[in-house]
């Protein structure tokens, strides 16, 4: 299954909202559960019906040849996503800084951006999470049957070390599943880490310095002009194994509730 997202903004501070904002105003605690971290204001549709685009035209033969293609360089995709095919925006490993601003209060955080070649992203990514602290909460997000509205499922007070072991048993689904994201996130440090479906790490929150150490570390680098895939056209590659797989992730992080979170529900 392969859907295409055609977004040519450059991500500006806009977009970088968090899973997890949290608002203290004395005895009152309100945790609104954002859009997520470059959301494209876009609509998911199919590629044979997509237009103004450089999937427009491919013919099933094309559209596979380029979803084939596993390397721009020494820089090695997973199997979730695809530049566009005339390539507006060639994949690279390098992370840049940018802002998210609060619309209501207009007070900004900083945020990383990240993209880091396929077998780095899972090292990386847990690396990351365990600068966050020993306990921690997870919001799944998932696209599966064709939602083009993401939906978020969230699971408080989880261990990090066993967050982290059950992860790495779902690496594939992580890596590979373009409908699946994961964000960890400690709310008192007003700190989040995300896998999104686009396999790009984003750290939110302040400071930044052990993120961005730990990026460098594992050589991925500073880069002011860096572009992302998510700033041009690009298609998502999912199938009916990533959706078993997802329910499976779901039930073992005790998720069946399905306490699903939309962009304004607040919990008191």
């Amino acid at each position: 299954m392969y859907r295409v997202n055609r977004n040519r903004r450059r991500c500006t501070q806009r977009y970088f909202t968090p899973k997890l904002f949290l608002l203290r105003t004395g005895l009152e605690t309100e945790m609104g559960f954002l859009k997520r971290i470059l959301r494209n204001g876009t609509s998911d549709e199919a590629v044979r019906v997509a237009s103004n685009g450089s999937f427009e035209t491919l013919t099933d033969d094309e559209l596979q040849t380029h979803m084939g293609i596993r390397s721009y360089g020494m820089f090695e995709l997973t199997d979730a996503v695809r530049p566009s095919y005339d390539l507006q925006v060639v994949p690279k490993q390098g992370f840049r800084y940018d802002q998210y601003v609060d619309e209501k209060t207009g007070l900004s955080t900083p945020v990383i951006l990240a993209s880091a070649t396929r077998y780095r992203i899972m090292d990386l990514f847990l690396e990351l999470v365990d600068q966050l602290g020993p306990v921690v909460d997870v919001v799944l997000e998932t696209s599966h049957q064709g939602n083009p509205h993401p939906e978020d499922l969230y699971r408080e007070h989880i261990d990090a070390p066993v967050l982290k072991s059950m992860l790495w048993e779902f690496e594939d689904l992580l890596l590979n599943d373009g409908c699946t994201g994961i964000a960890v996130i400690n709310p008192s440090k007003r700190q989040e880490i995300q896998l999104d479906e686009h396999k790009l790490l984003i750290a939110y929150g302040d400071p930044l310095d052990c993120f961005s150490q730990t990026l460098i570390q594992g050589d991925v680098y500073p880069d002011d002009d860096m572009q992302f895939i998510t700033e041009a056209e690009h298609v998502h590659s999912s199938s009916e194994r990533f959706t078993s797989q997802f329910e499976t992730l779901k039930h073992r992080l005790g998720m069946d509730g399905e306490m699903f979170l939309d962009d304004h529900e607040e919990f008191a």
